[in-house]
């Protein structure tokens, strides 16, 4: 059984008044080593770089307000996945976006809000420490508050797409401001995530430094922004979309991208921050961490103990706690795929060579291998479950190509690069060249990016999701946005309305 841990709930559009920071220059490193007033810190270039680390650590943070780390917990709420634990009350917010059952008080709604508010204050917070400040080298400025931006766009992408209609917050709030914000709706917030990310990319570097990885870069930026002209579903931006992504995909590119040759090693926890990787949260064990009331304070992926098999015994893995079984449905399109050894564990195949794992709920005898737990990573110092480095590869090249494939069929550009780009993914595993249609590139995707927490968005943003969802009680109208948490609803008298569908 796992262990369970409880969480302050708290309102997360208050503004920070204490930032955590860390003292290391090891962009790895994100451990809270102490706390300062902000009035009284921020005064020159480390302190201020210890403030941008401070946002920096909210994009690894995965057990706020509950555990709601993305990659498994959308893998669930697609059909990758399903939620799997010990039975359907072990996490019932997990089952209950497995099946969109959600309400007011149900899902991981809470989580989710507070973790990507709290990473809009703090960026809120250090830009306007750096806006004031006199002291900052100007090549020094320019940079930090590029990452800032980027990163303030980074979590309100991740609000417009669970929620919808947030509020826009782009200052450090007063007190009489705290409980009268309102929502924008996704069209204003998509205007300012464009915003950050078109001022943001300019002001970072091409590269990152070996001792700087875990920064982000102006390929991340331009990746991020293009992904983001896609995802509004408005066939006006493909057209630039197509062109910015052309800049981080093309041969020679400045950022230094290309295609791993071997698929299996874009996801070895040895081989962090590969040619593949545009955007990468890093996690480690280097905190040892052993605090079971706030595990957001060390630096490990606790997703990675999430969805290993329980009590497992035997060669390669180690035990995990049963999460997010593969569905039959994912392992039957990927059977014959040369990327399912690299994908999915087979169970049945584990249990036959002297293995042993406890079947949990939904168990399928098919599991994520991508980020499992393997015992060449368990962590010798710390809880062990709370400290797995595995990374999270949010945006990757492969991602890239295909999602340029589709902007340039839908804005009427060059259907012969957007064959050359989908033809690129598939020989990099043996596979031969297929007409280049939406259809097949959507397909593409999934098997491609199974289980890396893209599956549902994609369903959302082309209209498939009530054919393959449906059947779970996904709902037209509904089931696309999370719940507004009930307490951000209440402290603001009304101001904060629920989304439809939801009690």
């Amino acid at each position: 059984m796992m262990r369970n841990k409880n969480i302050k709930s708290a309102i997360a559009i208050v503004a920070v008044m204490l930032v955590f920071v860390s003292c290391k220059k090891d962009y790895l490193e994100l451990t809270p080593r102490g706390t300062a007033l902000e009035d009284n810190f921020y005064q020159n270039e480390k302190e201020v770089m210890q403030g941008v680390l401070a946002v920096y650590d909210v994009t690894q943070w995965g057990t706020t307000g509950g555990y709601t780390m993305k990659m498994p917990l959308l893998s669930a709420a697609s059909d990758d996945c399903f939620a799997g634990g010990s039975n359907a009350s072990d996490q019932p917010n997990w089952v209950a976006y497995d099946n969109f059952n959600m309400n007011s008080s149900l899902g991981p709604q809470v989580g989710l809000w507070n973790k990507n508010f709290s990473g809009i204050n703090r960026a809120n917070l250090i830009l306007s420490k750096i806006d004031k400040s006199t002291t900052l080298s100007a090549a020094f400025k320019t940079r930090v508050t590029a990452e800032a931006k980027f990163l303030r766009a980074y979590f309100y992408f991740d609000l417009v797409r669970f929620f919808g209609n947030v509020p826009l917050i782009t200052k450090v709030l007063s007190t009489s401001e705290l409980y009268a914000q309102v929502q924008s709706t996704p069209a204003q917030i998509y205007a300012q995530i464009e915003k950050d990310l078109r001022e943001a990319g300019p002001g970072l570097p091409p590269t990152i430094a070996d001792a700087d990885k875990g920064r982000v870069s102006q390929g991340a930026a331009k990746a991020q922004l293009a992904k983001v002209l896609l995802y509004q579903n408005d066939n006006t931006k493909m057209a630039e979309a197509a062109t910015i992504f052309e800049d981080v995909n093309r041969v020679g590119n400045p950022y230094g991208y290309s295609l791993l040759p071997n698929y299996a090693d874009i996801f070895n926890p040895a081989n962090k921050f590969n040619a593949e990787a545009i955007l990468e949260i890093p996690h480690s064990n280097n905190a040892a961490w052993t605090d079971w009331g706030y595990i957001n304070g060390g630096e490990g992926n606790v997703g990675t103990q999430f969805i290993g098999m329980d009590s497992y015994n035997g060669d390669t893995y180690s035990s995990g706690w049963g999460f997010c079984p593969v569905t039959l449905d994912l392992v039957n399109v990927m059977k014959t795929d040369p990327r399912f050894a690299a994908t999915i564990i087979d169970g049945a195949a584990l249990k036959a060579s002297g293995a042993t794992y406890n079947a949990r709920y939904q168990n399928t005898d098919y599991f994520i291998k991508k980020y499992a737990p393997l015992k060449a990573f368990r962590s010798a110092s710390g809880v062990a479950e709370q400290n797995w480095p595995i990374d999270e590869i949010e945006i990757r090249l492969a991602d890239t190509y295909l999602m340029q494939a589709e902007a340039l069929l839908r804005s009427g550009g060059s259907a012969t690069r957007a064959k050359e780009l989908l033809d690129a993914v598939r020989a990099r595993v043996g596979l031969p060249s297929i007409p280049a249609t939406l259809d097949n590139i959507y397909a593409e995707r999934r098997l491609e990016l199974a289980t890396e927490g893209h599956r549902f968005f994609d369903l959302v943003r082309t209209g498939k999701a009530v054919t393959v969802l449906g059947p779970s009680g996904y709902k037209a109208g509904k089931s696309e946005y999370l719940p507004i948490p009930l307490n951000e609803i209440e402290v603001t008298k009304g101001g904060i309305k629920q989304n439809p569908g939801y009690n």
